[in-house]
């Protein structure tokens, strides 16, 4: 099933890049195509129904859609009917399970892309399918859909997967297949491969998050921090970056605290802080860590501002956590999706409208949709009928490239393509603002 969505924006005038925020330094596995959730199959082929329609109803259905496609985006911009079998592209990610929330949002995102891309016939006539298996964010059902994937001779490549776990299971096979892995949903550096082509990282990294928070509070002034980061790879990684700059800086030493994953300890690193009289602490906890923490510790001392990162600034975590959350500062890796000045944007919440869904747009919905745009416009460059190769060379291409205020620097593949870093705050009412 494919699925065209005419989009009502208009075409307007690009805006000066919005660059300001960049840094420097068990069940069954299922299929969700379109809006349908099945057993996973190969979906039928399918072409535009505007083949079997009589001259004059063709006529009429393919002004209408030329029609709605002089609304779209430029970068949406190509013939008004698709004529070729759709590349269909894999996904695995939490669409249910206890991150659920963040895979259907990024989910969502692609999709709203991929809609908008597809309604104005894709790339080189080509509609692209983007087939997604849930795994619940569980290494065992995320590896199965993998290799599902992966044996299906007419995936083209692997998009947008989740999770730094699932990463690190995935990567060995797809080392070995070559084929093309993209925009890996994870900052953490085990997805930066040092010579791994085929690996094709965006959003920015833990380290470099961490950084920019530490930029800012050297830039403020800010002279007594604390530092609480979970004990596993991720909330090390955080650490290192963050004691580093700090280092570099000639910043105090920082007061430390460790959180197993289990937020057992949370409670005793909370006092542990709270006991150190810090103007700012750095949180590199995700999940019920944070959670436990953030209450433990605003329950001694409510006046210290939170430094988190973006795994961090979900809407169910800040909902959950309510008026603690309150002036929480968090870094993230795409810009405010409710600023239209930025261009992309703009387009982001046109294509979000057209897709109609009833989930609020969020940071990570932008990052599915940004993702997207950068898949397509690799493939753009491929040319017509890319090889996996020709494709995987293509975004290696992707340097300096201006996506209306969110910039693609592809260097190499042990560095993400993107350096964007913003912090935010959460208002009052649960909202990010900058």
């Amino acid at each position: 099933m494919r699925e065209y969505h005419d989009s009502n924006c208009r075409r307007k005038d690009r805006l000066l890049p919005f660059l300001a925020g960049r840094c420097d330094p068990t069940e069954r596995s299922r299929s969700r195509i379109g809006d349908r959730v099945m057993p996973f199959q190969r979906p039928p082929s399918y072409r535009s129904t505007e083949h079997s329609l009589p001259s004059q109803q063709a006529l009429v259905s393919r002004r209408r859609v030329l029609t709605a496609g002089a609304a779209l985006p430029l970068w949406a911009a190509g013939r008004a009917i698709a004529q070729d079998a759709p590349l269909r592209i894999g996904q695995s990610i939490a669409l249910t399970g206890p991150l659920a929330d963040l895979g259907t949002a990024m989910h969502l995102g692609a999709k709203a892309a991929f809609a908008a891309l597809n309604a104005r016939a894709g790339v080189y006539g080509r509609p692209i399918e983007l087939v997604t298996l849930d795994d619940a964010y569980e290494v065992p059902k995320a590896v199965a859909n993998v290799d599902r994937l992966m044996a299906d001779k007419d995936i083209f490549a692997l998009f947008n997967c989740m999770g730094t776990p699932m990463i690190a299971a995935m990567l060995p096979k797809v080392l070995d297949s070559g084929l093309p892995f993209f925009a890996p949903f994870t900052g953490a550096l085990v997805s930066r491969v040092p010579n791994a082509r085929n690996v094709f990282n965006i959003r920015a990294s833990y380290p470099d998050e961490a950084e920019k928070i530490v930029q800012h509070l050297d830039t403020i002034g800010t002279r007594r921090i604390g530092i609480v980061y979970q004990n596993n790879a991720f909330g090390k990684e955080v650490f290192t970056a963050a004691q580093q700059l700090m280092a570099r800086l000639k910043l105090p030493e920082a007061t430390t605290a460790t959180v197993e994953s289990d937020a057992s300890d949370a409670a005793a690193a909370a006092s542990r802080l709270a006991s150190a009289d810090p103007e700012a602490v750095i949180v590199g906890l995700a999940g019920k860590p944070t959670l436990d923490f953030v209450r433990a510790f605003r329950a001694q001392r409510r006046g210290v501002t939170l430094y988190a990162l973006s795994v961090m600034g979900t809407q169910a975590t800040v909902k959950a956590l309510g008026a603690d959350a309150t002036g929480m500062a968090i870094s993230q890796v795409v810009p405010l999706p409710t600023n239209a000045v930025t261009p992309v944007v703009r387009e982001f919440q046109q294509a979000w409208k057209a897709l109609g869904t009833n989930v609020e747009a969020s940071h990570l919905a932008l990052e599915g949709y940004i993702n997207a745009r950068v898949f397509a416009e690799a493939l753009q460059r491929a040319g017509r009928n890319p090889s996996r190769s020709a494709f995987i060379d293509a975004t290696w291409s992707l340097r300096k490239w201006d996506l209306g205020g969110f910039e693609i620097q592809a260097t190499t593949p042990e560095r993400n393509a993107s350096r964007f870093v913003e912090l935010t705050l959460v208002g009052r009412e649960g909202r990010f603002l900058r």
